[in-house]
């Protein structure tokens, strides 16, 4: 039955992808940890819970994280409610992390920028600790709502930040992709309206015709979802990004 629950979970996720969009950022991180070769060292950084800790078993792993995020934050926007970094190796601010030059190979760091109020700097000190011919597994979103408060600075980056900022530092793109298109993003928000209208609502008692009123236009977005033609260069969920340090 797990299985079955799993297989299917996957099946939403990869083509109804605004329901979860994290399903190929995972995918895309995951295979890029699979690349890489039996005993690399590698720093996750920002790295929270460890997402992906479990894929790094062939990596010489370590973590880094500030630890001040709980949870609850301040209550504002989206929590997680539970947040367990108590396995975290290396405690410390993102821009000063203590480690020595050139100390790893590869760097992961997803979904951690726009947490950053300074985002630049955290890219100044990954160039500092990669190796020559290093690589940075980064993503980050392209837009995204309040989240974690009030460790939430800026919405997202574009593909011309990241073009900009890595070169500025010695890291060379190697590849990017985008996670979703813009008709992917209308969608999670029309399924978001009625949580939303709730939330935020005193007349939250009708949230939940909204369901029914926008169910058709869900519908036709999605269709539109999967014949688009370059839509994702005008917004997407956001941007995975390999970059090396030359």
């Amino acid at each position: 039955m797990k299985k079955i629950k799993n297989a299917l979970k996957r099946y939403i996720s990869k083509y109804f992808s605004f329901i979860d969009n994290s399903y190929k950022r995972d995918a895309w991180v995951i295979n890029k940890l699979k690349e890489i070769p039996k005993g690399g060292k590698i720093l996750d950084a920002g790295a929270g819970e460890r997402r992906y800790i479990r894929y790094c078993d062939h990596l010489v792993y370590k973590s880094q994280d500030f630890n001040e995020y709980d949870g609850s934050g301040d209550s504002v926007g989206l929590q997680t409610g539970v947040w367990d970094v108590s396995g975290i190796d290396i405690v410390s601010d993102i821009t000063s992390i203590p480690v020595d030059d050139s100390s790893y190979d590869y760097i992961l760091c997803t979904e951690v920028l726009e947490h950053l109020p300074y985002p630049d700097l955290a890219i100044k000190e990954f160039s500092r600790i990669l190796k020559k011919g290093g690589k940075l597994i980064l993503t980050a979103p392209f837009c995204s709502q309040t989240h974690f408060a009030p460790y939430h600075f800026c919405t997202g980056f574009n593909i011309y930040w990241f073009r900009e900022v890595l070169k500025h530092y010695g890291l060379e793109i190697q590849e990017f992709e985008r996670n979703g298109n813009y008709f992917d993003f209308v969608l999670l928000e029309l399924v978001r309206t009625p949580t939303m209208f709730k939330k935020y609502s005193c007349m939250n008692i009708f949230s939940y015709f909204l369901y029914v009123f926008t169910l058709p236009l869900v519908l036709l977005i999605w269709v539109l979802s999967r014949i688009t033609n370059k839509s994702e260069e005008q917004l997407c969920f956001g941007y995975h990004v390999l970059a090396e340090k030359v």
